[in-house]
Formats: C-alpha cells, structure tokens, sequence
C-alpha cells in the first residue's frame, strides 16, 4: 500500500526513472522546451526549478552540484553561463506548462514544458 506516499512512480522503479527524470531535465535545459505528458512534465519540473536555483550562484560548489545530477556536461554549462544570470533577479517560477492534444495511440495527456 502506498498510503501517505506523495512521491510519483510513473510505473518505473527507482534508478530508470530517475534517470529518466535526469534526461527529461537536460533537454529542458538544453533545447528550452519539450514535448511530454503531463505526468513526467508535473515531476521534472520541480528538478529543473531546483537546478536553475543552484546555478544563480554561479560559483564552484554550484556547478559540481549540477554536474552531480545531470548527465550532459553541456547542459550544465548552458546552466551556469547563460540561464543562471537570465534568472538571476527572479526568484522562481523558471517553468511553463502548456496542455496540448491527447497523443493519438494511447490517449495520454501531452504538455509542452518550456522556460519562461
């Protein structure tokens, strides 16, 4: 039983689904938006808010941080030089979720997540 557990599974165990998690986020950050569903869109972004907010520090701990808990070392690079000091005065609130059609084989809820 799953009571009082808040955390989303999204039919994956532990180690695919976060890294999973951990690519979705590269991409957001990499490409600016992507193209999912809404589940895995609900999830990842609090991961992406939580890594913008890190690399607005923009100093050595913050980038071995990043480097921690994503895969692709260009990501973390367009983190601490561009996206980090775009978002520097705001204080969240780095991602939009935009609902479009339902994909056509199986029906799930698709939603484009980019950055404000």
């Amino acid at each position: 039983m799953r009571h009082q557990n808040s955390k989303k599974i999204l039919g994956r165990l532990k180690q695919p689904r976060e890294m999973m998690l951990r690519n979705l986020a590269s991409s957001i950050i990499i490409y600016e938006k992507l193209k999912t569903t809404e589940a895995k869109a609900k999830v990842v972004r609090s991961l992406v808010e939580k890594m913008i907010t890190a690399s607005k520090a923009g100093d050595l701990n913050a980038r071995r941080k990043l480097l921690r808990m994503l895969p692709q070392k260009l990501a973390v690079k367009k983190l601490m030089e561009v996206i980090g000091k775009r978002y520097q005065d705001k204080s969240s609130g780095y991602t939009r979720i935009i609902k479009l059609n339902s994909r056509v084989g199986d029906g799930a809820r698709m939603v484009q997540i980019e950055l404000v």
